[in-house]
């Protein structure tokens, strides 16, 4: 039995994300973990801080050593961490004197830091590939759309004309900003975690220490941080907030695609909807309802890595902890929702007949602001205002179309025929569309 869907079978498939996981489990941390004592001995090695024989040694035994997490859960339960007897088993099969130089001037949140950076850059990788999918099918099909004429709703209701290329243009944008805001914090994420035991590196000496720092840094393919940042947890905390902004977006699509597909409304459709134990007809939108639920869950958590910011003193294994606790989830959740869109999105239906239908179910109603605009050319704006609310209310009385109404209700000089057509009362939709797809190229 699984305590959390991310790790069930059950539900792994619906809720979580392999890929994702198979970098986060133990062991894949395990392994980041001894890349990390391999390439500290060998940057000892390269800087004369520990004899190159044992650097070799070190290297070549943490690079095919396997050790089963089964084998260091106690000792974990015991020290809070899992270092220790990690190393005492990297020490014990590397043997000899080289042995000794295993671990030579890190701490153990050197160790679990960096591993950790180690798999975020491949995760935000994975991430930013899919991405890069998703934007692609938003702007074909905003491109594709972008004359697909249908009715905008605002706080539930309905308001004026739009397109379904404006909507899904809008969906677009904040991804394509989020792209950019990837490549901003990376740089400021994917640095080197080396401090030693109080995050002075005393240990290595002076002027060892800078020179191993490099050395490790460039090993690793991390950036050197200007001072060990053991308590300074604001990279973790910038990446995390982008989880949520990256899931709070595919969340508004997945919510929009939601209300659309209401049989009441019809006007798109998951392609390949989930079945009913009892009700033959249905075909629930699956892929929405994850998304969105993912979303809502990553922004509860982010939260609570806001939290971790209070990280005590020079370390603070409470804070740590909860790290650990929160992290994995928001990245499991995004990469989930990520997966998700991309199969919504490549098996979306859109229904243009039933939006056209809709508009026109309203008698006009939805071309009220632009009957009160044309009023507005002969009659003082209150007046056209007053009549063409009026009329309104005549048009859910009635029936009639709202342009019957007031063309008899008034003798303003509108050519209401020309006006009928909800397509020419889009605005700018097409050029903001072009410019979002711009922005893209």
């Amino acid at each position: 039995m699984s305590a959390l869907p991310f790790d069930s079978v059950l539900y792994g498939a619906l809720l979580s994300d392999a890929e994702s996981i198979a970098l986060l489990d133990d062991t894949a941390q395990l392994r980041a973990m001894l890349d990390f004592e391999a390439a500290l001995a060998e940057a000892g090695g390269d800087c004369a801080a520990i004899p190159e024989s044992a650097a070799l040694r070190i290297a070549e035994v943490a690079r095919t050593f396997d050790p089963d997490p089964a084998e260091l859960t106690e000792a974990t339960a015991r020290d809070g961490i899992p270092i220790p007897a990690l190393v005492a088993a990297l020490r014990e099969a590397v043997g000899g004197e080289a042995a000794s130089f295993v671990h030579w001037g890190a701490t153990s949140q050197d160790v679990m830091d960096t591993a950790l950076l180690l798999r975020l850059c491949k995760i935000l990788d994975i991430f930013d590939k899919r991405l890069v999918a998703v934007c692609g099918k938003l702007a074909t099909t905003a491109a594709a759309e972008g004359d697909t004429v249908m009715v905008a709703r605002t706080r539930g209701q309905q308001a004026t004309p739009t397109t379904f290329g404006l909507k899904v243009a809008g969906w677009l944008a904040p991804l394509q900003r989020h792209r950019e805001r990837l490549d901003e914090l990376r740089p400021r994420l994917e640095v080197l975690s080396f401090g030693g035991a109080s995050g002075t590196l005393s240990a290595l000496g002076e002027r060892a220490a800078a020179k191993v720092e490099t050395a490790l840094a460039a090993r690793l393919d991390l950036a050197v941080p200007a001072l060990p940042w053991h308590n300074q947890r604001d990279g973790l905390i910038e990446l995390s907030s982008w989880l949520a902004l990256v899931t709070g977006s595919l969340g508004k699509i997945a919510g929009d695609v939601l209300l659309l597909s209401q049989s009441e409304v019809g006007e798109v459709r998951e392609g390949a909807g989930g079945g009913s134990s009892t009700m033959p007809q249905k075909a629930n939108p699956v892929r929405s309802e994850a998304i969105l639920a993912l979303a809502r869950l990553n922004a509860g958590l982010a939260g609570q890595m806001q939290a971790t910011a209070l990280h005590n003193q020079e370390r603070d294994g409470a804070a740590w902890q909860q790290e650990w606790l929160v992290l994995p989830q928001m990245l499991l959740a995004c990469g989930s929702a990520l997966n998700h869109i991309n199969g919504l999105l490549e098996a979306l239906q859109v229904n243009a007949e039933r939006m056209r239908a809709n508009l026109e179910a309203a008698n006009g109603l939805v071309l009220a602001e632009a009957a009160s605009f044309a009023l507005s050319r002969h009659l003082p704006r209150e007046d056209a205002q007053a009549l063409v609310k009026q009329a309104c209310k005549e048009v859910s009385a009635s029936g009639r179309h709202l342009f019957d109404i007031l063309a008899a209700a008034s003798d303003a000089p509108v050519d209401w025929q020309a006006l009928r057509d909800p397509a020419q009362h889009a605005g700018m939709s097409r050029q903001f569309i072009e410019r979002v797809l711009r922005r893209g190229k």
